[in-house]
């Protein structure tokens, strides 16, 4: 998003450096205003800059998306998604991040505005990608500026930190790795009430993605609390004394088939551990 500079550095720009400031933020407000797809399009292609190594440039579809995330902008991502395919998705230059060796954050910050809609079409823009192990990059690397809040972190390990289930249910279904168990967990019992039934979706998703249950420290020294809080059937199975309950298995089968299958179930075969 735009950088805020302090006063003296704005006194050292030069002109044509300041005329890129400005029109960068023109084209962010408008985004942010949810103007036309076709008016923003020809501002980016025609009328925007960014400052990059010396000289100015237009805006890439890649700057473009990230806006359209952070004010959900649906039909412009849909847009730039259609048109740019996964080359939208590739990492800003330095200069737009102001920070050098920057990942791909378009997942991350989806996932941070809990944007479900567009983190869709997102996820359906990466069937595109060429070969499992590019994809497997978008969807379990630490992407973003280094100095960044979600630093490394994947946009699984981040939507379960921030209890967003949607998003974390989106992102599993197309294959994203079930990271962040343990963090689950202490989110679980440390979350206000208010929060408690998000935090409990997002534990109750990553089991069914679970091909086997990681061995977890907490469990072996607190057994008689996480049984309280799991139940015996998820708590054995965890521990690795039982195979997983039948429900479980079950729902696992289903998820599989795409995450509609699982939110539009009634709530009494929604997943609860």
């Amino acid at each position: 998003m735009p950088r805020l500079r302090s006063s003296s550095e704005c006194l050292s720009l030069s002109p044509c450096q300041r005329e890129c400031e400005r029109t960068a933020f023109s084209f962010y407000c408008a985004v942010r205003e949810q103007l036309p797809v076709w008016l923003l399009e020809e501002m980016r292609s025609m009328e925007v800059f960014c400052w990059d190594n010396g000289s100015p440039r237009a805006f890439l579809p890649s700057e473009a998306l990230l806006y359209a995330i952070v004010h959900d902008h649906q039909d412009y991502a849909r847009y730039l998604l259609n048109r740019y395919s996964v080359g939208a998705l590739r990492a800003p230059c330095c200069s737009f991040c102001c920070c050098p060796g920057s990942g791909t954050p378009h997942l991350n910050v989806a996932v941070r505005y809990n944007r479900v809609a567009i983190l869709r079409m997102t996820m359906e823009a990466l069937k595109d990608c060429p070969g499992l192990g590019k994809r497997r990059e978008y969807l379990d690397g630490c992407g973003g500026c280094v100095h960044a809040a979600d630093a490394g972190k994947t946009a699984v390990q981040l939507a379960v930190e921030l209890s967003h289930p949607d998003c974390l249910l989106q992102l599993l279904v197309h294959g994203a790795r079930p990271d962040g168990l343990e963090v689950a967990l202490q989110k679980l019992i440390s979350c206000i009430v208010s929060e408690r039934q998000q935090a409990q979706r997002c534990l109750d998703f990553l089991l069914l993605f679970l091909s086997k249950p990681p061995l977890l420290p907490c469990l072996r020294d607190e057994p008689q609390r996480w049984q309280g809080v799991l139940g015996n059937r998820v708590f054995s199975w965890l521990c690795g004394l039982t195979p997983s309950p039948l429900l479980l298995q079950a729902l696992r089968c289903l998820a599989q088939s795409g995450s509609d299958c699982i939110t539009s179930l009634p709530d009494f075969l929604q997943p609860h551990s």
